[in-house]
């Protein structure tokens, strides 16, 4: 055969193989990285998708929880398994934008990871134990003050989203707080509601439950308008207290090399499920929204982002060892 005809049917047929292989994907069950421990705000958003996911599609999708380093290990993890479509992540600003920043990931957020699409927003939100005598904002920054920098303020991790609104918080309204930083909300609620830290900040979803309980006090939203879910909730920016919006976003990844083919696919179907009023309710009833986007807009997001918190983690001075 001529090397131009074996050159035409070289491209014929990676023509053709390119929407085999979308159609016939996934013939296995799909692992996706939670880079967070069970009960958190990424935890619920991911199962939400996960399960919908399975019940519109068949697929078969296994939630493997893997925290540490403010998301970083689960990321790490999922940016080096083999980019077949069949392991993808529940990647958050924190992972993808924050922790390059400051250093503490061994990965780079573009290069290792081709994006899918969004999938929720949420503000994050400031709370306190149903007991804490910090009932309003003007409570929480005259208990700052009088505390002299040793109010106790807990995150779910050094360099996470939460741990940024509260520097943010801090910076804006010329306060100090003392960062304690946790594995994840399953961890630093014990302590809140125990009286052994004062505040914490957390995306709306880990601390929907515990609101609606009665168990936690939200104080403060950090957004730009209140939440459906929480109209009683008022917003720092309502209190006087600007440019202090700080949503936690998520979104599907997968390793960087996965074929595009599967990409589009994946990007479908969770952009079709994220449509679907009962996935919007759920993620709705745990302070998420859902949102969706296509795979540029997901990447063109992530790199917004980047002078905003650098900005905030240079004034902070946060260090890999904080």
């Amino acid at each position: 055969m001529k090397p131009t005809r074996i050159l035409a049917a070289a491209v014929l047929a990676a023509l053709l193989a390119g929407p085999s292989l979308a159609q016939d994907y996934p013939t296995k069950p799909i692992r996706l990285v939670v880079p967070f421990p069970p009960g958190g705000g990424t935890d619920v958003v991911s199962r939400v998708i996960a399960q919908k996911l399975g019940e519109t599609t068949g697929w078969t999708i296994v939630v493997d929880n893997k925290p540490g380093s403010g998301g970083s290990v689960g990321l790490s993890l999922a940016g080096k398994a083999p980019a077949d479509g069949y392991t993808l992540v529940m990647a958050q600003n924190a992972n993808l934008v924050i922790n390059p920043i400051l250093g503490k990931a061994n990965y780079d957020p573009v290069k290792d990871f081709a994006p899918i699409g969004l999938a929720a927003s949420a503000p994050q939100v400031l709370v306190v134990a149903k007991d804490s005598p910090i009932k309003t904002v003007e409570d929480l920054l005259a208990a700052a003050k009088a505390k002299g920098g040793k109010l106790t303020f807990a995150s779910p991790g050094i360099g996470t989203s939460s741990h940024l609104a509260g520097e943010l918080l801090q910076q804006i309204a010329q306060v100090k707080f003392r960062h304690v930083p946790y594995k994840g909300a399953s961890q630093a609620l014990p302590d809140l509601m125990g009286g052994r830290i004062d505040v914490y900040v957390s995306s709306v979803p880990s601390v929907s439950v515990q609101i609606k309980e009665g168990v936690l006090r939200p104080v403060a939203l950090f957004a730009t308008k209140r939440d459906a879910e929480f109209p009683d909730v008022p917003t720092f920016e309502e209190k006087g207290i600007k440019n202090s919006d700080a949503a936690t976003w998520w979104g599907l990844a997968a390793p960087a090399g996965t074929p595009a083919e599967v990409i589009a696919r994946l990007n479908t179907e969770l952009n079709r499920v994220l449509k679907l009023p009962d996935t919007q309710a759920r993620l709705r009833s745990a302070g998420a929204e859902a949102t969706g986007s296509s795979a540029e807009a997901f990447a063109a997001l992530v790199k917004s982002d980047v002078p905003k918190w650098t900005a905030v983690i240079k004034a902070a001075d946060i260090k890999v060892a904080d």
